[in-house]
C-alpha cells in the first residue's frame, strides 16, 4: 500500500483508529472523530450574513464522556509527522486538554503539557500510543486528586439519550467547578456571557454533584419568577419529583432540589424570612443566578441568605460580575474559575454578532434652551438654562424627539421586517409609555390588526408583564415591539429579538452588557443570526471601554457599616424585583427623583419634568458599524471590507493571479473567501449598479481590490472564442469545450469544474461521459483541458 496516495480520512481509518484500538481505547465511548468545537463565526454585512469555517478536531479522546483528555490532529502522508501539531495545540487550548498528538499515519508526535521529565514533545510509533488509563493517571497525579476526588470528577453528566451534549466551554465550566468542589473550594464564581447556557451549565453541575451524593440538598436562587418557572420546566426538568419551588410562607423540607426567588424567602418581617425555617446547615450547595444583582452588595438583604447558609458551597453565575468601589462579586466569591466572554461566544459562532446604527439628533448634540418666560404644554414656566441629552426624558421631554425616534425605529422595521421582535429601552416608565404611544401612531395599520403589536412591558403594568412570555416565545407573533425601562434588562431569554433600540442614557457597564445580551441568542429556525442596535443616546460608546469584554477586576473598597453604597453603584434588583420598575438611580449631584415615575410637571424633590410639544428635532448623522473579529466596532463599506480580506490573503494582484491560476478548483478560493465574509452577490449588485452588468467573482475581486476593469462572464467567453482556441482538439472535444464555455457564461466556474456536468444537456447529446472523456485521451487529459480553458478565460491579455 502506497500511503502517499491515501487521503487524510484513509489515514485515520487505516492507521490512527487501529492504533487507538490496540492501545485499548473504547472507540464507541472514549473516541470522538471529527469533533466540532465551534459553529463558525457569523459575519454580517448589510442585510447579508454567512458563517466562517468552524473548528473541528479530527479526534477528541475522553476518559469519560464528560472529560476530554487528548486531541489528535491527522494529516495525509504527504505531510510530515508533526505538521498538524500547531493546529492541534490550538484546539487543545480551547478544550484545555493536557495531551496533544499529531499523525500522518507513520506514527505520532506527542506533546505532553504536564511532562515530568521536561521533554514536552517526542515521537511515538503506531504501537506506542498511551492507553486511556495511562493518560488519566498522569493527569490525576498532576492535579493531585485522591481516589475519592477522582470519582467525583469522573461522575457522568446527564444525558437523555439524544445527541445533545455540553458545548466545549460548558464542559470546561462544569468540569472546573466540579474539580474545585472536589478540592474543597467553597465559594466559586462562573462568568458566562448571556445566551451561552448558564442555566444548563448549572443543571449539569448540580446533576453530577447530586448523583454522586457529594451534595444532597441544593438551592437554586434567581430574582425573577419567570426565570424560576422556565428553569423548572426546561433545564431542570430531569430532577422530577425531587424538585420543588419555595413559595412564600412555605418551607417543605422533604425535597432535595429547591428553586426560589430571593424575594420569596426574604422580607421586612421576621416571619417572612422563610429561609430561617431551614437550619443553617440544611443546604449543601447554593447556586446564585445573576449574582451581580442583589447578592453583590455586602449590606444587601439578599446577602443575608448566603451568609445564613455560609456552610454550603456557593456558586455565583453571572454574565456581568459587578466590580465597583461599593459592591464586589470577587470579594465574596473569589476570582472567576472560568470566563466565557461575549467576544469569544461571537468568535465561536455560538452568539449572534451585532451591527450598530448610531443616530445623532440635533438637539442631543447642540442642546436646547427655552425662550425667556417660555411655558411647557402644562403651563409651567421652564427654567432658563441649556438642556442636553442627559436632561431629555428625565426632567425635560421634547415630544417631537420621541416622535422622531419612533419614526426612525418604524422606518428601520419597514425596510427590514415589521414583525422582527424589537425592544426599546427608555429612561423611565413615563418615557416608555410615551414611546409606546408614538410607535402605535407610526404603525397604525398593524396596530389596527392587533393592538398588541406594540406593548409597554414595565414592572408597574400588569397587562404588559402578562405579555412578557408571549414576547419571549418564538412561535408567538405578538407583541412585536416592547417598550421598557428596567424590567427587560436581564433574565429575558428573547431568542428572536432582532432589534434593540437604545434611547436610554446608560452609565453602568453592568447594565449595558445585560441589555446587549438580550439580542445575543441565535435561533436559526426563525432566521435569527444577528441583531441590530439602534443607538440614539451614544450608549454604544461603551463598546470602546476595555471593561466591556475584559476580565473583571476587583476595585472594591471595604467600608464602615454606616457608609451607604454610592447611589450610582446601588443595585436596582432589590427595589425592582418582580413588581416594581422604573427607578433610575441618580448620578452624583442629581436629585434622587430624576428618572423616577413622576407625573409631567409634578415637583418631586425640587425637580420638575417639563413637557415641550412644539420644538422640532432632526436627524443630523447616521452611520452603520460592525463588530469585527477583534471585538471592535468598525465603520466600513462592503468594498472596504473585501479589500481588507484580500490584502490579508494575497500580497498583490500578481500573487492572487498566480494562486488563482494554480488552484485545481477555482470554486474552492471563492468558497473560502465567502466563508470570511466576502458577499459576492452583494458586491455584484453594488459594482454593477451603474453599468447594469453582472460580474463574476474573479472580476469582482480584481476590480474591488486592485482597480482592474471588470468583464462579464459573457465578455470573457467572447474573448476566448476570438482566439481560435479550440483547433488543437478533435471535433467532438471542440464541441465539449464550446459547451463548457457556454455553461461558464451562464452559471460560472463552479459548473465547469464538476465532472458530472458531462451527464447533462447539452453534453449528453454530444456523447456519453465515457466517450467525451476518451475524446480528450482520458480523465487526466480532460481535467488538464478544463484547467487550460480556465486559464484562457481569466487571461488578462485582452484583445
Amino acid at each position: 500500500m502506497n500511503k502517499k496516495t491515501l487521503s487524510e480520512r484513509d489515514i485515520c481509518t487505516k492507521f490512527i483508529t487501529p492504533a487507538l484500538e490496540q492501545a485499548e481505547w473504547d472507540i464507541a465511548t472514549q473516541v470522538r472523530e471529527e469533533f466540532s468545537l465551534t459553529n463558525g463565526r457569523i459575519i454580517v454585512r448589510g442585510k447579508l450574513h454567512t458563517r466562517a469555517k468552524h473548528k473541528r478536531a479530527d479526534y477528541v479522546l475522553f476518559h469519560k464522556p464528560n472529560l476530554p483528555i487528548a486531541i489528535i490532529e491527522a494529516k495525509d502522508n504527504k505531510h510530515a509527522l508533526g505538521d498538524g501539531m500547531q493546529q492541534a495545540l490550538g484546539y487543545a487550548e480551547l478544550l484545555q486538554v493536557p495531551f496533544v498528538f499529531s499523525s500522518n499515519g507513520d506514527g505520532f508526535l506527542f506533546h505532553n503539557k504536564i511532562a515530568k521529565d521536561g521533554v514536552i514533545e517526542r515521537e511515538l510509533g503506531l504501537d506506542e500510543f498511551p492507553s486511556a488509563e495511562t493518560l488519566w493517571r498522569w493527569w490525576a497525579e498532576h492535579q493531585g486528586l485522591t481516589t475519592q476526588q477522582q470519582e467525583l470528577v469522573a461522575q457522568d453528566y446527564y444525558s437523555d439519550g439524544s445527541n445533545k451534549s455540553p458545548r466545549y466551554y460548558q464542559l470546561l465550566a462544569i468540569n472546573k467547578t466540579i474539580e474545585a468542589i472536589a478540592k474543597g473550594q467553597q465559594r466559586i464564581l462562573l462568568v458566562m456571557a448571556t445566551g451561552t447556557g448558564k442555566t444548563y451549565t448549572a443543571f449539569q453541575i448540580i446533576w453530577r454533584l447530586w448523583k454522586s451524593r457529594a451534595k444532597k440538598r441544593i438551592l437554586f436562587l434567581a430574582d425573577r419568577n419567570i426565570l424560576v418557572d422556565q428553569t423548572m420546566t426546561n433545564d431542570f426538568k430531569p430532577f422530577g419529583s425531587a424538585m420543588t419551588k419555595i413559595q412564600k410562607r412555605q418551607a417543605n423540607k422533604s425535597y432535595e432540589i429547591y428553586l426560589s426567588l430571593y424575594q420569596a424567602v426574604t422580607g421586612t418581617e421576621e416571619e417572612q424570612n422563610i429561609y430561617k425555617q431551614f437550619s443553617p446547615d440544611f443546604f449543601d450547595l447554593i447556586i446564585i443566578d445573576e449574582c451581580h444583582r442583589g447578592s453583590s452588595a455586602a449590606d444587601s438583604a439578599w446577602r443575608e441568605i448566603l451568609e445564613y447558609f455560609s456552610s454550603a458551597t456557593q456558586i455565583g453565575l453571572t454574565a456581568t460580575p459587578k466590580e465597583t468601589k461599593g459592591v464586589s462579586n470577587i470579594d465574596y466569591f473569589g476570582e472567576p474559575i472560568y470566563t466565557y466572554s461575549l467576544r469569544q461566544g461571537i468568535e465561536d459562532g455560538f452568539l449572534a454578532p451585532y451591527k450598530v446604527v448610531r443616530i445623532d439628533l440635533d438637539k442631543d448634540l447642540t442642546g436646547w434652551r427655552p425662550d425667556k418666560g417660555m411655558v411647557d404644554k402644562h403651563g409651567n414656566e421652564i427654567e432658563d438654562r441649556i438642556y442636553n441629552q442627559r436632561d431629555f426624558d428625565r426632567n425635560l421631554v421634547l415630544e417631537k424627539r420621541t416622535h422622531r425616534v419612533a419614526k426612525k425605529v418604524s422606518d428601520f422595521l419597514k425596510a427590514t421586517n415589521r414583525f422582527d421582535k424589537t425592544i426599546v429601552f427608555c429612561d423611565n416608565i413615563d418615557h416608555a409609555e410615551r414611546m409606546r404611544q408614538a410607535l402605535v401612531n407610526e404603525n397604525a395599520d398593524l396596530v389596527a390588526q392587533n393592538s398588541k403589536y406594540v406593548m409597554r412591558i414595565t414592572g408597574d403594568n400588569e397587562e404588559g408583564k402578562q405579555e412578557l412570555e408571549n414576547f419571549i416565545f418564538p412561535e408567538s407573533t405578538y407583541p412585536v415591539i416592547a417598550t421598557t425601562s428596567k424590567l427587560m434588562t436581564t433574565g429575558v431569554d428573547a431568542q428572536t429579538c432582532k432589534l434593540i433600540v437604545l434611547d436610554q442614557r446608560i452609565q453602568s457597564m453592568t447594565e449595558f452588557k445585560q441589555i446587549i445580551g438580550r439580542g445575543t441568542r441565535i435561533n436559526e429556525d426563525f432566521d435569527k443570526y444577528y441583531f441590530t442596535i439602534l443607538d440614539f443616546k451614544k450608549a454604544t460608546e461603551l463598546f470602546a471601554d476595555p471593561a466591556f469584554d475584559g476580565d473583571p477586576v476587583q476595585i472594591y473598597e471595604p467600608k464602615d457599616d454606616e457608609s451607604p453604597v454610592p447611589p450610582d453603584e446601588q443595585d436596582d434588583a432589590e427595589t425592582e424585583g418582580d413588581n416594581q420598575e422604573g427607578v433610575t438611580y441618580p448620578e452624583p449631584g442629581e436629585s434622587p427623583w430624576e428618572g423616577g415615575i413622576s407625573e409631567p410637571g409634578e415637583e418631586e424633590g425640587g425637580v420638575r419634568r417639563y413637557v415641550v410639544a412644539n420644538v422640532e428635532v432632526k436627524v443630523v448623522a447616521e452611520r452603520v458599524q460592525y463588530f469585527d473579529a477583534n471585538g471592535k466596532l468598525i465603520t466600513e463599506s462592503l468594498k472596504d471590507y473585501t479589500r481588507k480580506i484580500l490584502a490579508r490573503e494575497y500580497a498583490s494582484l500578481d500573487d492572487f493571479l498566480r494562486k488563482w491560476s494554480q488552484a485545481e478548483k477555482k470554486q474552492a478560493i471563492i468558497e473560502e473567501l465567502a466563508e470570511q465574509g466576502v458577499f459576492f452577490d452583494a458586491l455584484a449588485e453594488e459594482v454593477g449598479k451603474q453599468s447594469g452588468k453582472i460580474f463574476g467573482p474573479f472580476d469582482l475581486l480584481c476590480h474591488v481590490a486592485w482597480d482592474q476593469p471588470p468583464l462579464t462572464r459573457k465578455e470573457r467567453v467572447e474573448q476566448v472564442k476570438k482566439r481560435n482556441y479550440f483547433t488543437k482538439y478533435s471535433e467532438q472535444a471542440q464541441q465539449v469545450m464550446r459547451a463548457l464555455l457556454d455553461k461558464y457564461a451562464d452559471e460560472g466556474v463552479a459548473a465547469i469544474e464538476e465532472t458530472q456536468i458531462l451527464t447533462i444537456a447539452p453534453f449528453c447529446q454530444i456523447g456519453t461521459p465515457i466517450e467525451l472523456i476518451r475524446a480528450f485521451g482520458g480523465n487526466d487529459q480532460y481535467q488538464q483541458a478544463v484547467l487550460e480553458l480556465e486559464q484562457a478565460i481569466y487571461d488578462f491579455k485582452q484583445d
